[in-house]
Protein backbone atom coordinates (compact mmCIF):
# COMPACT_ATOMS: atom_id res chain seq x y z
CA UNK A 1 0.00 0.00 0.00
CA UNK A 2 1.49 3.33 -1.00
CA UNK A 3 2.00 6.02 1.61
CA UNK A 4 0.59 9.38 0.55
CA UNK A 5 2.57 12.55 0.85
CA UNK A 6 0.03 15.37 0.53
CA UNK A 7 -2.47 14.40 -2.09
CA UNK A 8 0.28 11.98 -2.84
CA UNK A 9 1.98 14.59 0.34
CA UNK A 10 4.72 17.51 1.30
CA UNK A 11 6.38 21.40 2.97
CA UNK A 12 9.18 24.45 3.75
CA UNK A 13 10.03 27.99 5.47
CA UNK A 14 9.19 31.66 5.58
CA UNK A 15 10.77 34.75 7.08
CA UNK A 16 9.59 36.56 10.18
CA UNK A 17 8.60 40.19 9.65
CA UNK A 18 11.25 42.75 10.56
CA UNK A 19 10.45 45.40 13.14
CA UNK A 20 10.16 48.94 11.88
CA UNK A 21 13.46 50.82 11.78
CA UNK A 22 11.82 53.84 13.47
CA UNK A 23 9.87 53.61 16.75
CA UNK A 24 6.12 53.67 16.11
CA UNK A 25 4.29 56.69 17.50
CA UNK A 26 2.19 55.84 20.49
CA UNK A 27 3.34 52.18 20.58
CA UNK A 28 5.20 51.00 23.67
CA UNK A 29 8.24 48.70 23.59
CA UNK A 30 6.10 45.96 25.15
CA UNK A 31 3.57 46.28 22.32
CA UNK A 32 6.33 46.12 19.70
CA UNK A 33 7.74 42.98 21.34
CA UNK A 34 4.32 41.33 21.23
CA UNK A 35 4.04 42.08 17.50
CA UNK A 36 7.64 41.07 16.71
CA UNK A 37 8.51 38.43 19.33
CA UNK A 38 12.14 37.53 19.91
CA UNK A 39 13.30 34.24 18.41
CA UNK A 40 12.98 31.48 21.02
CA UNK A 41 16.12 29.31 21.19
CA UNK A 42 15.60 25.70 20.15
CA UNK A 43 15.11 23.18 22.96
CA UNK A 44 17.64 20.31 22.52
CA UNK A 45 15.01 17.90 23.88
CA UNK A 46 12.74 18.91 20.98
CA UNK A 47 15.36 18.95 18.22
CA UNK A 48 15.65 16.04 15.79
CA UNK A 49 19.09 15.55 14.23
CA UNK A 50 19.53 13.76 10.89
CA UNK A 51 23.02 12.99 9.53
CA UNK A 52 22.77 12.41 5.78
CA UNK A 53 24.94 10.15 3.63
CA UNK A 54 25.27 12.83 0.95
CA UNK A 55 26.74 15.30 3.41
CA UNK A 56 25.70 17.43 6.32
CA UNK A 57 23.60 17.46 9.45
CA UNK A 58 19.97 18.59 9.42
CA UNK A 59 18.34 20.04 12.55
CA UNK A 60 14.57 19.85 12.87
CA UNK A 61 12.67 21.68 15.58
CA UNK A 62 9.89 19.37 16.78
CA UNK A 63 6.48 20.76 17.73
CA UNK A 64 4.98 18.72 20.58
CA UNK A 65 2.56 21.59 21.16
CA UNK A 66 1.02 20.94 17.73
CA UNK A 67 1.50 17.17 17.28
CA UNK A 68 2.42 15.53 20.61
CA UNK A 69 1.71 11.93 19.54
CA UNK A 70 3.75 12.14 16.33
CA UNK A 71 6.64 13.87 18.09
CA UNK A 72 6.66 11.12 20.71
CA UNK A 73 6.70 8.51 17.94
CA UNK A 74 9.69 10.21 16.26
CA UNK A 75 11.59 10.28 19.56
CA UNK A 76 10.80 6.63 20.35
CA UNK A 77 11.88 5.35 16.93
CA UNK A 78 14.97 7.57 16.88
CA UNK A 79 16.15 6.23 20.24
CA UNK A 80 15.60 2.70 18.93
CA UNK A 81 17.91 3.60 15.99
CA UNK A 82 15.01 2.75 13.66
CA UNK A 83 15.88 5.53 11.21
CA UNK A 84 19.61 4.75 10.99
CA UNK A 85 20.38 3.57 7.47
CA UNK A 86 16.92 4.24 5.98
CA UNK A 87 16.72 5.97 2.61
CA UNK A 88 14.77 8.88 1.17
CA UNK A 89 12.90 6.59 -1.20
CA UNK A 90 10.75 9.21 -2.93
CA UNK A 91 12.12 12.63 -3.77
CA UNK A 92 9.90 14.65 -6.09
CA UNK A 93 10.79 17.89 -7.87
CA UNK A 94 7.49 18.65 -9.56
CA UNK A 95 4.81 19.27 -8.50
CA UNK A 96 5.50 18.52 -4.83
CA UNK A 97 9.15 19.46 -4.19
CA UNK A 98 9.51 17.10 -1.26
CA UNK A 99 11.68 14.29 0.13
CA UNK A 100 9.99 11.29 1.77
CA UNK A 101 11.73 8.77 4.03
CA UNK A 102 11.26 6.64 7.13
CA UNK A 103 10.22 3.40 5.40
CA UNK A 104 12.11 0.26 6.50
CA UNK A 105 11.15 -1.43 3.19
CA UNK A 106 12.43 1.49 1.14
CA UNK A 107 9.54 1.45 -1.33
CA UNK A 108 6.80 3.50 0.38
CA UNK A 109 4.85 0.53 1.74
CA UNK A 110 6.55 -0.08 5.09
CA UNK A 111 6.03 1.05 8.68
CA UNK A 112 7.49 0.43 12.10
CA UNK A 113 6.14 -2.37 14.30
CA UNK A 114 4.28 0.19 16.42
CA UNK A 115 0.58 1.06 16.00
CA UNK A 116 -0.41 3.88 13.65
CA UNK A 117 -0.56 7.41 15.05
CA UNK A 118 -3.94 9.21 15.05
CA UNK A 119 -4.19 12.29 12.87
CA UNK A 120 -3.07 15.54 14.51
CA UNK A 121 -3.93 17.97 11.73
CA UNK A 122 -3.04 21.52 12.79
CA UNK A 123 -2.55 25.07 11.53
CA UNK A 124 1.20 24.83 10.82
CA UNK A 125 1.66 25.65 7.12
CA UNK A 126 3.45 23.63 4.46
CA UNK A 127 6.25 26.10 3.77
CA UNK A 128 9.85 25.39 2.80
CA UNK A 129 11.42 23.18 5.50
CA UNK A 130 8.15 21.87 6.93
CA UNK A 131 8.36 18.28 8.22
CA UNK A 132 5.17 16.22 8.36
CA UNK A 133 3.92 12.65 8.69
CA UNK A 134 3.23 10.70 5.50
CA UNK A 135 0.11 8.55 5.45
CA UNK A 136 -2.00 6.44 3.12
CA UNK A 137 -4.27 8.17 0.65
CA UNK A 138 -8.01 7.44 0.55
CA UNK A 139 -9.44 6.00 -2.70
CA UNK A 140 -11.59 8.10 -4.99
CA UNK A 141 -15.17 8.29 -3.70
CA UNK A 142 -13.99 7.00 -0.32
CA UNK A 143 -16.56 6.30 2.35
CA UNK A 144 -16.24 8.25 5.63
CA UNK A 145 -14.75 5.13 7.24
CA UNK A 146 -12.13 4.76 4.46
CA UNK A 147 -11.24 8.43 4.72
CA UNK A 148 -10.86 8.22 8.50
CA UNK A 149 -8.70 5.10 8.16
CA UNK A 150 -6.37 6.91 5.73
CA UNK A 151 -6.17 10.03 7.89
CA UNK A 152 -5.15 7.95 10.91
CA UNK A 153 -2.53 5.83 9.12
CA UNK A 154 0.66 7.82 9.93
CA UNK A 155 3.36 5.64 11.46
CA UNK A 156 7.10 6.09 10.79
CA UNK A 157 7.26 7.76 7.38
CA UNK A 158 7.72 11.51 7.02
CA UNK A 159 8.45 14.11 4.38
CA UNK A 160 10.38 17.37 4.21
CA UNK A 161 9.11 20.18 2.00
CA UNK A 162 11.65 21.86 -0.30
CA UNK A 163 9.11 24.40 -1.59
CA UNK A 164 5.80 25.71 -0.20
CA UNK A 165 2.59 23.84 -0.99
CA UNK A 166 -0.17 25.36 1.11
CA UNK A 167 -2.80 23.16 -0.54
CA UNK A 168 -1.53 20.39 1.76
CA UNK A 169 -2.41 22.36 4.91
CA UNK A 170 -4.88 20.75 7.38
CA UNK A 171 -4.72 17.34 5.66
CA UNK A 172 -1.42 16.06 7.10
CA UNK A 173 0.19 16.10 10.54
CA UNK A 174 2.92 18.76 10.54
CA UNK A 175 5.25 18.02 13.46
CA UNK A 176 8.38 20.07 12.86
CA UNK A 177 10.46 22.35 10.72
CA UNK A 178 14.06 22.42 9.51
CA UNK A 179 15.99 25.08 11.43
CA UNK A 180 19.50 24.16 10.28
CA UNK A 181 21.04 22.35 7.31
CA UNK A 182 18.32 23.02 4.74
CA UNK A 183 21.08 23.22 2.14
CA UNK A 184 21.70 19.50 2.77
CA UNK A 185 18.01 18.70 2.30
CA UNK A 186 18.25 20.40 -1.11
CA UNK A 187 21.05 17.97 -2.05
CA UNK A 188 19.03 14.81 -1.32
CA UNK A 189 19.10 12.61 -4.43
CA UNK A 190 15.99 12.93 -6.60
CA UNK A 191 13.90 10.12 -8.02
CA UNK A 192 10.94 7.79 -7.40
CA UNK A 193 12.98 5.91 -6.31
CA UNK A 194 16.37 7.61 -6.69
CA UNK A 195 19.04 5.53 -8.47
CA UNK A 196 21.45 6.15 -5.59
CA UNK A 197 19.26 7.28 -2.67
CA UNK A 198 20.42 9.53 0.13
CA UNK A 199 20.30 7.74 3.47
CA UNK A 200 19.87 8.80 7.07
CA UNK A 201 23.16 7.50 8.42
CA UNK A 202 22.24 8.39 12.01
CA UNK A 203 19.25 10.06 13.65
CA UNK A 204 19.43 11.55 17.14
CA UNK A 205 17.55 13.71 19.61
CA UNK A 206 19.91 16.59 20.31
CA UNK A 207 19.57 16.39 24.09
CA UNK A 208 21.05 12.86 23.89
CA UNK A 209 24.41 14.51 23.04
CA UNK A 210 25.07 13.14 19.55
CA UNK A 211 28.68 12.87 18.38
CA UNK A 212 30.00 15.17 15.63
CA UNK A 213 28.55 14.66 12.14
CA UNK A 214 29.62 11.54 10.29
CA UNK A 215 28.40 10.18 6.96
CA UNK A 216 29.76 6.71 7.76
CA UNK A 217 27.81 3.93 9.50
CA UNK A 218 28.73 3.25 13.10
CA UNK A 219 31.12 0.38 13.75
CA UNK A 220 29.50 -2.93 14.67
CA UNK A 221 29.31 -3.40 18.45
CA UNK A 222 31.99 -5.62 19.95
CA UNK A 223 30.95 -9.08 21.10
CA UNK A 224 30.37 -9.36 24.83
CA UNK A 225 31.92 -12.09 26.97
CA UNK A 226 29.59 -15.07 27.55
CA UNK A 227 26.95 -14.31 30.17
CA UNK A 228 27.51 -10.53 30.10
CA UNK A 229 24.38 -8.48 29.42
CA UNK A 230 24.66 -5.11 27.73
CA UNK A 231 22.91 -2.27 29.54
CA UNK A 232 20.42 -0.25 27.52
CA UNK A 233 19.11 3.25 27.96
CA UNK A 234 15.41 3.68 28.73
CA UNK A 235 13.29 4.50 25.69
Amino acid sequence: MMIATPALAQGGGGKAPKPAAEPLKGVSAADVNSIYPAVVPADPAETWVLDLSTGGRVLIRLRPDAAPKMVERIKTLTRRHFYDGLSFHRVVDDPYYMAQGGDPKGDGTGDSDLPNVPAEFNNLPHTRGTVAAARRGAPDNATPAQKADAENSANSQFYIMMMPKLAFDHDYTVFGRVVGGMEWVDKIQRGEPPANPTRIVHAYIQSDNPPPYSNLPAAAPKALPPGEVKATLPQ
